[in-house]
């Protein structure tokens, strides 16, 4: 029911995701930078209170979260045709729409990521984790695809409403889950900031930990910047309809598909750090070539660097999911989730007021040349990381988590079959991060989700995840 569920929210966050800035560009004729402020607003929620919702997370059971997240989302994407059809829809209400609805995302999010663990044995993770990527990946391709001609046919606004079907499914198939969780009333709760500061320690103390938050931020920043641009860009720029905009996107989106599909594989022939590089900084690098998209045959530009895009963000959030989840103390899950995410996913408002601001100042298509050269250069820090150094990402830290978070983690074998010892692999002690989708990251992250709000890269967001 989580699996249905879960594909059913991507469905819809896909549809949200394009709909909102072509109601803005079509409806409300938004500047670009009024695009980017929409795009950003979204993640906002992630800078403001995505710490807090870690401890809250960690505090309550996951499972009435995600309900009353769900019920939140739906109610407030439900608003905006109603106020289109009483003539009262503005700008700034889709600004507070995309606001308030980010911050049930924070909530929902958070959770979600703390509770696949609950339901899930160690040894089947990384399957449900690949089931779940490219579930979602497949239901944002048909999002992107049915939103842009339902918004092309009947008007973007008329192609919101249709949608909230969608987060009534979610909310009925998070309901039926069988899965209970106990009261969590053994540990003692202690002062918000104290709990908040577990989380933080245990992200800055940690090689592997903050090597895959700082590359999620720094992704993030540059993969939500270019596609809080696309939709002008195609539209404006390319001169696409609004329907051939969701047609592009998704197809471009097949990549996550893709992407979640193989990463398993990869992982298992080349280890899982050696993949992580592999498809983090190669495939991701083919968003360079979306600038050149032009009309008729030019419009393959876009199609290869978006499915480069969404393969490898969507293959790492898999394998960094997994390793995660593993590697993480459960008890601190909920925090770290949080902690990783204000920096991935704190980012993404970041990246869509930059691109906002360079589109304006310089025009869209040089905003998405500085964007775009960003992506492989994030991923440097990947490289420069421990990553390089060993085969595999460690499987487990070497005792749990009591008072202190600055444990360090489990030795192991390095590529050449040899040891790595206390914090990680010899080298740089470099910064990485998740993403998320995805968006991923996004949990992607990201952007993600990511990303992971997750939308496949290539369209709508591309998040890395933060768990």
């Amino acid at each position: 029911m989580l699996w249905v569920g879960e594909t059913a929210n991507k469905y819809g966050s896909a549809v949200t995701g394009l709909a909102l800035p072509l109601i803005a560009v079509s409806t409300l004729h938004a500047s670009t930078l009024q695009v980017a402020l929409l795009g950003a607003a979204g993640w906002l929620p992630w800078l403001l209170i995505g710490l807090p919702a870690g401890v809250w997370v960690d505090r309550l059971r996951c499972r009435p979260i995600m309900l009353v997240s769900t019920a939140a989302s739906l109610l407030l994407y439900a608003t905006v045709p109603l106020a289109a059809l009483a003539g009262a829809l503005t700008l700034w209400h889709l600004l507070a729409v995309a606001l308030l609805a980010g911050a049930a995302g924070v909530f929902f999010q958070t959770a979600y990521t703390a509770y696949l663990p609950q339901l899930l044995d160690p040894a089947d993770q990384s399957e449900g984790n690949a089931k779940l990527h490219g579930s979602a990946s497949a239901a944002g391709i048909a999002g992107l695809g049915s939103g842009g001609l339902i918004a092309q046919l009947a008007g973007p606004v008329n192609g919101l409403l249709a949608n909230t079907a969608t987060f009534l499914l979610s909310l009925w198939c998070t309901v039926r889950i069988g899965h209970r969780e106990p009261v969590r009333s053994e540990r003692p709760r202690r002062a918000l900031r104290q709990e908040i500061g577990e989380g933080l320690r245990l992200l800055a103390s940690d090689v592997w930990f903050r090597t895959f938050a700082l590359f999620g931020a720094a992704s993030n920043l540059v993969l939500t910047g270019y596609q809080s641009l696309l939709v002008v860009f195609l539209i404006r720029e390319v001169g696409v309809s609004e329907g051939t905009v969701g047609l592009l996107v998704a197809a471009a989106s097949t990549g996550g598909i893709v992407g979640a599909a193989v990463a398993r594989r990869i992982a298992a022939r080349l280890g899982t750090s050696r993949a992580m590089l592999v498809l983090e900084l190669a495939l991701p690098a083919l968003t360079v070539l979306i600038p050149l998209t032009g009309r008729g045959a030019g419009l393959a530009w876009y199609l290869v660097g978006g499915f480069g895009a969404s393969c490898g963000v969507v293959a790492g959030n898999v394998i960094k999911a997994t390793f995660q989840q593993r590697y993480c103390p459960p008890e601190l899950l909920g925090r770290l989730s949080a902690s990783s995410a204000v920096l991935n996913f704190g980012s993404i408002p970041l990246g869509a007021l930059l691109a906002g601001a360079l589109g304006t100042q310089l025009g869209v298509r040089p905003a998405m040349w500085l964007m775009t050269v960003g992506v492989p250069l994030a991923a440097l820090i990947l490289w420069c990381s421990p990553m390089r150094h060993v085969r595999d990402l460690p499987t487990e830290r070497r005792a749990p988590v009591g008072g202190s978070a600055a444990l360090p983690p489990v030795a192991m074998r390095a590529a050449t079959g040899g040891t790595v010892g206390k914090g990680g692999a010899p080298g740089k002690d470099g910064a990485a991060a998740d993403k998320g989708g995805a968006v991923g990251k996004g949990r992607v992250a990201g952007k993600g989700r990511v990303a992971e709000k997750g939308a496949a890269a290539g369209g709508g967001v591309c998040a890395l995840d933060a768990g």
